[in-house]
């Protein structure tokens, strides 16, 4: 049984790395290999190289001849047309956009989950629905009041503005998940804080916030990957070097040669590292916040 186990968990792992791992591939290719109708795989690039300049396999000729196709990493810091700025300009702004809403998002509706799981809020349930609702319209519906709003207030191409917005969106969001797992943390903690002497704020800060840091995990990376992704706002609104990485790959479609693919699967794959690496650094927030509630004590 636990050979059968093991076995499926490494297929499914294969099938589940596939995209990743052929992305990887490509960023090594040259244009032509990437887009030819035939799968062209790194090690047959060597070869054809090496046989290219009559040199044998492993030479210090053909090492050199393998050398272009590892130039998609080096090429992410031009600036190709289309874009007005390098690659990794639009991933500091993509990291700071979705790091400060993130934060944000997490941080209100944590305080606006506490005050509908501990106050009695005349009609909180309508309320609740009222927030889960901004949930159900399309972004791209508003759009147009947004972009004449931001015009008026002049936020167009700042990351201040990709910022609100983004907060603005996953709020809800935040706001249902936070008071599900505040829910489950027993009232109990601050009775028993405010006898010692904790104000309200203080046995929020000190007692509930560190009980709630799995929920918090939780739904920072649902944010996270809400704002690091999203990509309608980035391109409408944002159309300077401070929008977000996805706007800089729909922008490339401007190159004469034509879309640099080398570089796109290179800077994909830089692009999924940071939100790969925050999913592991929580994971056992992660894994907690799926069970979280279910069972009774």
């Amino acid at each position: 049984m636990q050979l059968l186990r093991g076995l499926f968990l490494l297929v499914y792992g294969l099938l589940a790395t596939l995209p990743l791992c052929w992305m990887a591939l490509s960023s090594l290719k040259s244009r032509d290999d990437t887009i030819s109708p035939y799968a062209r795989f790194v090690p047959s690039l060597v070869q054809e190289a090496a046989r290219s300049v009559g040199a044998p396999l492993g030479s210090a000729a053909a090492v050199s001849t393998f050398t272009p196709t590892v130039a998609a990493y080096g090429a992410l810091s031009s600036v190709h047309a289309g874009a007005q700025g390098s690659f990794w300009s639009y991933l500091r702004s993509s990291v700071l956009i979705g790091v400060l809403s993130t934060a944000a998002s997490v941080l209100l509706g944590t305080c606006c989950a506490y005050g509908f799981s501990r106050y009695r809020i005349p009609g909180a349930k309508d309320w609740l629905f009222f927030v889960l609702s901004t949930r159900f319209m399309p972004p791209l519906a508003v759009v147009v009041p947004v972009l004449m709003m931001y015009r008026e207030l002049s936020l167009t191409g700042t990351a201040l503005g990709l910022i609100l917005l983004y907060t603005v969106f996953n709020l809800s969001l935040a706001v249902w998940l936070m008071k599900g797992f505040l829910d489950e943390i027993p009232r109990a903690y601050e009775e028993a804080a405010e006898v010692d002497g904790y104000s309200r704020l203080h046995a929020f800060v000190h007692i509930i916030l560190p009980q709630a840091r799995t929920g918090m995990a939780v739904t920072a990376v649902f944010c996270l990957i809400s704002a690091w992704n999203e990509y309608g706002f980035a391109m409408t609104l944002n159309s300077s070097a401070n929008t977000t990485v996805p706007a800089y790959f729909a922008g490339l479609q401007g190159n004469i040669d034509g879309m640099p693919w080398p570089q796109i699967a290179a800077g994909g794959l830089l692009f999924v590292t940071p939100i790969v690496l925050f999913t592991v650094l929580v994971r056992k927030h992660l894994l907690r916040g799926m069970t979280f509630g279910t069972i009774k004590q």
